[in-house]
């Protein structure tokens, strides 16, 4: 469905972050990207998305080539949708608001029928449909991001840190969340992750990075279960 092919990006002429990254995904798969602060995972989602167009290499979606394409072509036409860590919901806008944002450009009659679809599939967000953002809690806001990025019907969703500063209760609610809508819709996800354990136990395959290249990957569960994989990259022994 995607594939990185030898991808060299960075932000300053000088240093590059990504260093010849290779990695794919299948349809309808949760891929986990995973690393140390600065390796280059949330550089990686900004050079699919478009925000960063990378050096040398290629990014490919379905087997076209789009490494050069801007992050509006990309989710206006690409069929890719982007969650950032932060700022990533209108706080003075309502919740059906913030989900028109997101079809902007659909059809409007096709508008409210999506923003229905999603609040079925997100009873949390039809209870306050016309409260503000800001009135919702952090969990909140980041099922009201991922549904906003789901109004187009995208193919590919790239998530940045969909966990960060939520509570464990929370985060094990978001996670449920990310794992409902590649059931329901078939959509491949990429997710950068610090919350390693939880990541892996919704996901189908990972990359562990690492100084901008590929340190590991393989099966969620194999790497789960790997002693060795637990204590050297995702934060503790086995129990």
């Amino acid at each position: 469905m995607i594939d990185i092919d030898n991808v060299i990006a960075g932000y300053t002429p000088e240093v590059d972050i990504l260093k010849g990254m290779t990695l794919h995904a299948n349809k309808a798969e949760i891929v986990t990207l995973l690393g140390p602060n600065g390796c280059g995972k949330s550089t990686l989602l900004k050079t699919i998305a478009g925000f960063l167009l990378p050096r040398s290499g290629r990014v490919m979606l379905e087997g076209a080539d789009v490494s050069r394409q801007p992050v509006h072509h990309k989710i206006r036409h690409g069929g890719v949708g982007f969650v950032p860590q932060t700022e990533n919901v209108f706080s003075a806008l309502s919740i059906r608001e913030n989900l028109q944002v997101g079809g902007h450009y659909m059809i409007r009659r096709d508008t409210q029928a999506r923003i229905d679809e999603l609040c079925a599939l997100y009873p949390v967000l039809r209870k306050k449909l016309d409260t503000p953002a800001a009135s919702m809690s952090g969990g909140e806001r980041q099922i009201l991001a991922l549904a906003r990025a789901l109004m187009p019907r995208p193919r590919l969703l790239l998530l940045d840190e969909p966990s960060a500063g939520l509570s464990p209760k929370v985060l094990l609610e978001v996670f449920e969340a990310i794992r409902e809508v590649r059931a329901k819709e078939g959509i491949t996800i990429l997710m950068v992750e610090q919350n390693a354990m939880e990541a892996l136990r919704i996901s189908d395959r990972a990359y562990v990075l690492s100084m901008g290249t590929v340190a590991l990957t393989g099966q969620a569960a194999e790497l789960m279960a790997d002693p060795q994989v637990r204590e050297l990259y995702l934060g503790g022994r086995a129990t």
